[in-house]
């Protein structure tokens, strides 16, 4: 027989080895994933995943076959700095006072989660563009990090000029050595497809053929100079996509890749006439997939959800464990993603996630008395509503500086040539002419280019009517001063340089001339006042 004190040891060694396994597999169930987040600058969803066969993007969609892939991801706001903003605060850009803006003084009082996490003891870093143009501020007399360190050492030789020299996947590498140990936040912001691009390098140096473009959007001349730009842009999408592989090819070898969370993203859509600082489905709708082997169900899925950028926030305190009552950030009105992460469906998961809300409010140094161009839209799978709130001003901003809200292209140029010469004026009014209404909608299920305005059409009008009232709501519960009659606000906030205050004014009084806006072509600029 066996002793009392034999089997009173035997089943306290039963205990002790049953506590140690379970201990042990309760870390390996909450390990804190690291988060490698990428995101482009200026791209729409060319990406191959989607099915455009005149841009190759192996990285991206090795992420989407092995985690997944949304097909309705929106920015609220179609600009660099108000986007990257909504990115890193969980909050739409109307709810971040200076930060709604372009070339802003970010607010201190609204904390990133990046800093959330790093307060909580992730390691946390950058290479390339982080939150900007604009300025992050001081702690303490010290540039306050929105993001993290800065990895910029390593450079390499770009596929084409008006692309960066940064190594981006040598700098992630040289991060991970320092973060050996622990948990880490990375953001990869690639500079590209930001313009300048070298024109004819995606024709020469990516052995494109502008045949191989399936459609042009019709709001642009269909011909060889604009393919041609269509082309040089898909080539700058490849090559971030190129350091991407790198990275994941990297975290595979290290042996990080299993727990690491990879979300690949573009800040707004492309930057050509009619799409970047505007609010139309092109405009906001952006590249989105999702790979974290070790927590997402059912890789490879395919999602219909309505995500937004105000998302991330709340899925990444998640799931680093931090609550967001106690995290010091301004609440979000965003919804963590893990509901789809955790799901095995394909296509729409969650039925509650079927509204987004967009909109803008001052971008580049576009008008007199700098002022912006507000809208405010929301869209839902089937429809687009937009409300101009102004429709006396220059939606790309004013003829004679420019239209600086639109980036300077051969695109841009082909489209004034055409206008100025009389030859073809529809182009320009679709990109650069005055809104002729306040309301816009489009059925953007069957008109994604958004070209026929549904608004004044009586069989639309109790929908449109729906989804207004649905928008206005939203935006009163989430304190949108537009709401309360004190939009104007957005337009007092001073810009980050000194050079953006009553930029109108003083070139019009010869104190700048185009040379100084770098961002478009000299040739941009109207000789004459236009009505």
């Amino acid at each position: 027989m066996i002793s009392k004190n034999f089997r009173a040891f035997y089943f306290l060694l039963i205990l002790i080895v049953f506590s140690c396994k379970t201990t042990s597999e309760k870390e390996v169930v909450v390990a804190r994933p690291n988060i490698l987040f990428c995101i482009l600058d200026d791209a729409s969803p060319h990406m191959s995943a989607y099915g455009y066969d005149w841009v190759k993007t192996p990285a991206f969609d090795r992420i989407a076959a092995n985690g997944i892939l949304f097909n309705n991801a929106y920015t609220p706001n179609a600009k660099c700095a108000p986007s990257r903003a909504c990115v890193i605060t969980g909050r739409n850009s109307w709810q971040l006072e200076e930060a709604a803006n372009h070339v802003n003084n970010f607010p201190g009082k609204f904390k990133t989660f990046p800093e959330v996490l790093r307060e909580n003891g992730y390691f946390t870093a950058k290479t390339g563009k982080g939150w900007g143009p604009g300025d992050p501020g001081a702690i303490n007399g010290d540039l306050r990090l929105l993001i993290g360190k800065s990895y910029a050492d390593f450079k390499a030789k770009p596929w084409a000029t008006g692309m960066s020299n940064e190594d981006y996947a040598a700098n992630f590498n040289e991060f991970l050595d320092d973060a050996e140990g622990q948990p880490w936040f990375f953001w990869y912001g690639a500079r590209e497809p930001h313009r300048d691009y070298e024109y004819g390098s995606g024709e020469k140096t990516g052995k494109k053929n502008i045949k191989d473009i399936d459609s042009v959007p019709a709001f642009w001349p269909d011909n060889e100079i604009i393919r041609n730009d269509m082309l040089d842009y898909a080539l700058e999408i490849e090559y971030a996509d190129a350091h991407l592989g790198r990275m994941l090819d990297n975290l595979e070898k290290r042996g990080l890749l299993e727990n690491t969370i990879v979300v690949f993203t573009s800040d707004h859509g492309m930057p050509f006439p009619r799409v970047k600082a505007q609010e139309y489905f092109y405009s906001n709708h952006v590249p989105l997939a999702i790979m974290w082997p070790k927590g997402i169900k059912n890789p490879g899925r395919t999602i219909e959800d309505m995500v937004s950028f105000i998302d991330f926030t709340p899925t990444f305190l998640e799931l680093a464990g931090i609550p967001v009552d106690s995290s010091g950030m301004h609440s979000s009105p965003g919804k963590s993603l893990t509901d789809i992460f955790y799901s095995k469906k394909t296509g729409q998961v969650n039925p509650d996630r079927e509204m987004i809300l967009i909109g803008k409010e001052r971008h580049d140094y576009s008008r007199p008395n700098n002022q912006g161009y507000p809208i405010r839209g929301i869209l839902s799978k089937d429809y687009l509503y937009l409300f101009n709130y102004d429709i006396s001003l220059w939606p790309a901003g004013n003829p004679e500086i420019g239209y600086l809200d639109i980036d300077g292209s051969p695109t841009k140029t082909e489209i004034l040539e055409l206008f100025r010469t009389g030859e073809e004026d529809k182009y320009w009014q679709w990109s650069m002419g005055k809104r002729d209404t306040h309301e816009e909608f489009f059925n953007i299920s069957q008109d994604k280019e958004c070209m026929n305005n549904l608004a004044a059409i009586s069989e639309f009008e109790d929908l449109k009517k729906s989804m207004k009232r649905r928008m206005e709501t939203m935006l009163r519960e989430q304190n949108d001063p537009r709401m309360f009659g004190n939009g104007d606000i957005f337009n007092s906030y001073k810009y980050s340089t000194d050079k953006g205050w009553n930029y109108y004014e003083r070139f019009m009084e010869g104190e700048f001339t185009m040379e100084d806006t770098e961002w478009v072509n000299p040739s941009d600029k109207e000789e004459t006042l236009l009505d």
